[in-house]
């Protein structure tokens, strides 16, 4: 959400971005938008849920917008309910299909409540869009409705990067960013690293934290300083420590619809950095590398991983420095300051320029 909110500042718009707090987050950053956080007595389950969405829901009350901008279904009945109480437009951004994560499918009772309020939902609001054209394609099917493409790139920072190294790779390390979830392949991944030549770096906290901190350390993967788990890093801190990585990972498990027809962030950083990177075989990541190759495709097995991870570190030179060298080509064509070209259009007819947007 900082690329979104902070594009839509810098063109005149008076943002507040508001989220919840956890016992673990970090410090909020100065931005070009306003920032608020809610507290929550509880951090999950049922309970979390309608506490959330009450204290939004009151919270919002207390606010004044020109539109109102929900991300994803967790917080979209409350911002659906507050602009139609202010009869004004109701944005919908769908970072992903919410009621297909693992999380939801395994709970046959709380997909129906999470369909139901996306029927609701979905089909009123004044602009929706979402991260991937096979997404959007999947919500068009669902409910007749349009919806348009707005991907979570990275900003291009810097016109040029480091050359390509001639050899290996420099002594940098694999790195996987994000939360540490169910259904994230980092289980197939840390299995696979006793047979790697090289040392996993793991951004990210969540449901999977202590897990996979002891399957690390039964591998003795923690002891031997194969793998560190750096937890919640600051956006400034992440990009510096993706830039000095040799390899990203990628890897999502066939748990639900959301994941397999995802197309996270990531996979944008990583290929900024100018790193290539390990991907499983979905839709969205498979279009996007058979048109600029930036990565090696591998099936969720150790075996898998590991291979893919000697030939890019170790085995095979020529092939690092093919992939790293199309990361750079392709940075200059998906970069966010492009793919903003296209949110400004689509919040262009929703609010004059200098008007407010919440």
């Amino acid at each position: 959400m900082q690329r979104i909110c902070s594009s839509l500042a810098r063109h005149g718009h008076d943002v507040l971005l508001v989220g919840r707090v956890l016992p673990h987050s970090l410090p909020l950053a100065e931005q070009p938008y306003r920032q608020h956080r809610l507290r929550c007595w509880f951090t999950k389950g049922k309970l979390f849920y309608l506490e959330f969405n009450l204290r939004l829901f009151f919270f919002l009350l207390g606010q004044h917008a020109t539109v109102w901008c929900a991300i994803d279904l967790d917080t979209a009945l409350p911002v659906w309910l507050r602009a139609k109480l202010g009869k004004q437009p109701f944005v919908y951004d769908a970072h992903e299909l919410f009621t297909e994560m693992p999380e939801v499918v395994a709970r046959p009772i709380v997909q129906r409540v999470w369909r139901l309020i996306e029927q609701v939902v979905v089909p009123r609001a004044t602009l929706a869009y979402t991260v991937g054209p096979a997404l959007a394609q999947l919500f068009r099917q669902r409910y007749g409705r349009p919806f348009e493409v707005v991907r979570n790139i990275s900003r291009l920072t810097e016109t040029t990067l480091p050359p390509v190294p001639l050899g290996a790779p420099p002594e940098g390390y694999i790195l996987y960013q994000g939360m540490l979830n169910v259904g994230r392949g980092l289980e197939a991944l840390l299995d696979a690293m006793p047979q790697v030549a090289g040392r996993l770096v793991l951004c990210g906290e969540g449901d999977l934290s202590a897990e996979l901190r002891e399957r690390a350390a039964h591998l003795g993967l923690l002891a031997s300083g194969k793998v560190e788990f750096k937890g919640f890093v600051l956006p400034e801190q992440l990009r510096e420590i993706t830039r000095q990585a040799a390899v990203g990972v990628m890897l999502l498990e066939p748990q639900g619809l959301s994941y397999y027809y995802s197309l996270a962030n990531k996979f944008f950083d990583y290929l900024h950095a100018g790193i290539p990177q390990i991907l499983v075989d979905f839709p969205e990541y498979r279009q996007l590398n058979d048109q600029y190759e930036v990565a090696e495709i591998v099936d969720l097995t150790p075996a898998s991983i590991a291979t893919a991870l000697n030939r890019l570190l170790r085995d095979e030179p020529s092939r690092y420095q093919q992939l790293a060298s199309n990361c750079r080509r392709a940075r200059l064509e998906l970069n966010w300051q492009r793919e903003e070209q296209h949110l400004l259009a689509l919040y262009a007819p929703l609010t004059e320029p200098q008007s407010t947007s919440a």
